[in-house]
């Protein structure tokens, strides 16, 4: 999580105390479609969209959002891919 605060314009959803294993963020100028096709050319999987929460959705004032899942299996690589992927998506779309 402190990896993904450190890039610019990037806003993770939620507040819990002690967050499970989802990650919910956009970035400034940047839409969430787009941050995922490229993640996926990188093979970086995560959801995009409104995760069937539209009222929330309304609430937050979002259209969509991206999801990272972050389970027992995921390494430290592969967060390192995740934000180095996300800096990537930011670069071309910013």
């Amino acid at each position: 999580e402190e990896q993904l605060q450190a890039i610019p314009g990037l806003r993770l959803y939620g507040k819990a105390v002690q967050r499970a294993s989802i990650l919910a963020f956009t970035i400034d100028n940047c839409p969430p479609s787009d941050i995922g096709m490229i993640l996926d050319q990188k093979g970086i999987c995560v959801r995009v969209g409104h995760h069937c929460a539209m009222p929330l959705m309304e609430y937050l004032s979002v259209k969509a959002l991206v999801r990272a899942s972050i389970g027992l299996y995921t390494t430290k690589d592969d967060i390192d891919a995740l934000v180095d992927g996300l800096k990537t998506a930011q670069r071309l779309l910013g």
